[in-house]
């Protein structure tokens, strides 16, 4: 199977007639197999339409608008990738990549006037960033339920009903800039600088996050440092399906961490959905040797810690702060999608927390769950999620995507923390950063 049809750097790969072909491939091989049936309404909706049509070979006779379908349904978790037997890295004749396909199929549809408006909105995370900590108070109390949210529906396709991230005033760079960087813990060993990459969600609504991040990281050692330059990942412009517009952000990106890279710094993030955009979509979507270098050098938080942790000095374990008997961890789509097993997880057990995994999806997924079109099924693909939830008697929830902990307060009235939250409290290091 030629390669070319998982590089987006190849002519064919924005050919509709192409596209076409390897997605009528690509679903003859679906349904035969059908292991991804159980993951998302994408597959659900493509099984029944080929059943009805009279079976796997008659693929060929969907229609567009069938097609489309099954593009528009498709929130690109990657998890049908993690569990795919014919992905591929496993050298086999039947390889397909059922997200990028999707993702490929998404932006033709852009390409043809076929975008979602919403979408789009959306997408300008920093603009957006901007002007809302500028006006914080007045930008979170519009965002309540209300007659404000059914205005903010018809102009950006936010649905009316969806709790909403709320906005700080001090982004995380302006107190990173001003503060007293924190000493290491007594014994903690030298074990060199990292660059953060934030992420938006923690720039403008969540420095909260950062601050534990940074907290964490020098009390066990590290040296903290913020490149200058940096933007919105650009997933959201692919969630839009504007190829070209991440593309941007992508460079930017890449030429703000490019030369902490050289400089031997390993990129820290704590979004699970920013960290896989930089480990596999720049690399994808640029090509350059520099985004391959940006990506071998880009970690989760967690996993950067933990393997800090497992390769000795071991991390501060005198914890002499506040504890937790036992934690219910969400584990994100596009955390495990990166397929660098639980880290967050033992992370969190090293505080003495009995930590119970709940895999399912939220289905946020970017801007996906949080458009009007897509709302009512989102709730349906974040049932199972929210029930365990809910079920769970543990003394605290947490979850890496703050997207994801958003729905789940959303729908628990639970709110979670993120896992490096849980380390700096058990640290001791204070909420406020201080």
């Amino acid at each position: 199977m030629a390669l070319h049809l998982y590089d987006p750097l190849d002519p064919s790969w924005s050919d509709p007639a192409a596209t076409r072909a390897e997605r009528d491939r690509t679903f003859h091989i679906c349904s035969d197999c059908r292991i991804c049936v159980k993951l998302c309404p994408s597959f659900r909706s493509l099984f029944e339409m080929i059943d009805h049509l009279g079976g796997t070979e008659f693929v060929d006779g969907l229609t567009p608008a069938q097609h489309k379908r099954v593009v528009d349904e498709c929130y690109d978790c990657k998890l049908c990738y993690v569990i795919c037997p014919y992905t591929p890295d496993q050298q086999q004749e039947w390889r397909i990549d059922f997200p990028q396909l999707m993702l490929r199929s998404s932006i033709g549809q852009t390409d043809a006037g076929q975008v979602s408006r919403s979408a789009r909105l959306l997408a300008r995370t920093d603009q957006q960033g901007r002007l809302a900590t500028a006006l914080a108070p007045v930008v979170n109390a519009s965002a309540r339920f209300g007659p404000a949210r059914l205005a903010m529906e018809k102009v950006t396709g936010i649905a009316r009903d969806r709790l909403l991230p709320t906005y700080q005033r001090v982004r995380f760079s302006k107190w990173f800039r001003e503060r007293r960087p924190r000493g290491p813990a007594p014994d903690a060993p030298e074990r060199g600088a990292v660059a953060l990459f934030p992420t938006c969600l923690v720039e403008y609504q969540e420095p909260a996050i950062g601050k534990a991040m940074a907290g964490v990281f020098e009390h066990n050692g590290f040296t903290c440092e913020l490149p200058e330059g940096q933007v919105c990942c650009g997933m959201p412009w692919l969630d839009a399906g504007d190829a070209d517009r991440f593309r941007d952000a992508a460079q930017r990106n890449v030429d703000a961490l490019l030369p902490v890279v050289e400089a031997g710094r390993s990129i820290v993030v704590p979004q699970p959905t920013c960290a896989y955009t930089l480990k596999d979509e720049y690399p994808a979507f640029l090509g350059t040797d520099a985004a391959r270098k940006v990506a071998a050098a880009t970690f989760d938080a967690a996993e950067l810690l933990m393997n800090a942790h497992r390769a000795g000095p071991k991390l501060d374990t005198n914890f002499k702060g506040r504890t937790y008997e036992t934690i219910t961890w969400h584990a994100a789509c596009h955390y495990r999608a990166q397929q660098i097993g639980p880290r967050s997880s033992q992370l969190m057990q090293l505080t003495g927390a009995k930590v119970q995994m709940v895999e399912r999806c939220s289905g946020i997924d970017g801007t996906w769950g949080l458009r009007a079109e897509n709302v009512e099924m989102a709730h349906r693909v974040a049932r199972p999620l929210m029930e365990k939830v809910r079920e769970s008697s543990a003394d605290l929830v947490t979850g890496d995507c703050q997207l994801a902990n958003t729905a789940i307060e959303e729908a628990t009235a639970k709110r979670p923390v993120h896992p490096l939250q849980v380390l700096a409290r058990a640290y001791g290091i204070e909420e406020d950063g201080t």
